[in-house]
């Protein structure tokens, strides 16, 4: 049996700097728990197009990495509609160890 330690994570949006048309709101957030698990709060929503300019990053800051290496520093994205430039934050929770066999 191999382990794994992932942190699960959870994005949070931080601010708004232009006009938000998809109605996401400051605070709003999801989680990925377990690898590969999405939690998003009952009777809200996120973005499909903010979410998917945070998609890539997730991976990467679910392992621990050098002290040195960006993604370890930088913990901002924003989401890629100029209009609304809503800028969310990637917070690591708490770190788990996973069996590999259990994950795909």
């Amino acid at each position: 049996m191999t382990e794994m330690r992932l942190y699960d994570l959870r994005v949070t949006v931080e601010r708004i700097e232009g006009r938000s048309v998809c109605g996401l709101e400051v605070g709003d957030w999801f989680e990925v728990t377990e690898s590969s698990r999405v939690r998003i709060p009952a009777g809200r929503h996120f973005c499909l197009f903010a979410l998917q300019s945070v998609l890539p990053l997730l991976p990467a800051k679910m392992r621990r990495l050098p002290a040195q290496d960006r993604l370890e520093q930088d913990a901002l994205v924003c989401c890629p509609d100029p209009d609304e430039r809503v800028v969310m934050r990637i917070e690591r929770l708490g770190e788990r160890t996973l069996r590999t066999e259990d994950l795909t």
